[in-house]
């Protein structure tokens, strides 16, 4: 595949040809960074894991080069985190037996880049051949600027795809901000109760993040066991680990729909849910 960074790479972990790799891929996440993909979107991953009809493809949109570091990685250059990012990207393909991974190598300022239309292009040229039934991504409501940015970039792809080959969900899921403010019959919830070993690994692979100063192996698993006891408050759990997401679905189905617009929704159900109760509950007192 030819894309606009020549640095761009498709991993094929059992050596598939790159397109034949991407083409068996039914559940697709598009993530910002190294490491985004493992904690926003291990429902993909849990689908396609030692399946034979299903297959996983990650994207990684950025290079990673702007990534904190300490410890073992203080003096790191932006050039050295890049190397050992991506190389810890193709760990975590390796683990969770992805079908493919991509690596698009854009530093994270050239996908905030309004006026910069390559990433759009890129992603649009991995969709055409993936054809993918399940995107996750970064939620909109997510405070993270280039994740902003990667979902929203996604999005403009997806809708250049004629309809009939567009996804048939797109879910924007929990990092820098989890998502458990949105009322319950808005919230998508994955249970990811199972191979909590596997999880613990994809998380754990990224160690320039974990030993360089971002504990994101306790904060993910951590939000996930919380997400699942926290759901439900009459009733017993029924799973150990939940990432809640966003429907996204209605933005790549129509075009017209406005981002902001269809976000804000979420966020005035919210406020009308808990304004409502407040309402509800208050003690009305004569003066």
């Amino acid at each position: 595949m030819k894309f606009h960074n020549h640095t761009a790479e498709v991993f094929v972990p059992d050596g598939l040809p790159e397109e034949e790799a991407l083409a068996r891929t039914t559940h697709l996440a598009v993530g910002a960074h190294q490491d985004d993909m493992e904690i926003m979107a291990f429902d993909g991953i849990l689908r396609a894991f030692r399946r034979q009809d299903k297959w996983f493809c990650g994207v990684v949109v950025t290079n990673g080069s702007g990534s904190p570091r300490s410890g073992l990685y203080a003096d790191y250059t932006d050039e050295q985190m890049i190397a050992i990012r991506r190389a810890e990207q193709k760990k975590a393909a390796v683990i969770g037996e992805y079908g493919a991974q991509v690596l698009l190598d854009y530093p994270s300022a050239a996908v905030k880049d309004t006026g910069n239309a390559a990433p759009v292009d890129d992603l649009a040229a991995v969709l055409n051949v993936a054809r993918p039934e399940i995107v996750y991504t970064h939620n909109p409501a997510d405070k993270h600027d280039t994740h902003v940015a990667v979902a929203l970039r996604l999005i403009e792809a997806v809708r250049r795809l004629p309809k009939e080959t567009r996804p048939k969900k797109l879910y924007g899921c929990e990092v820098w901000r989890c998502l458990d403010w949105m009322v319950d019959s808005d919230k998508v919830a994955f249970d990811v109760s199972a191979h909590e070993n596997l999880q613990a690994a994809l998380l754990g692979v990224f160690d320039s993040q974990v030993s360089g100063g971002k504990r994101y192996d306790l904060a993910t698993l951590g939000r996930r066991r919380a997400n699942a006891t926290y759901y439900e408050s009459r009733e017993a759990d029924t799973a150990t680990g939940m990432i809640f997401a966003m429907d996204l679905t209605p933005l790549v189905i129509d075009n017209s729909l406005d981002v902001v617009e269809f976000v804000q929704g979420y966020i005035r159900r919210f406020s009308e849910d808990v304004s409502g109760r407040i309402s509800r509950l208050v003690r009305k007192t004569g003066r």
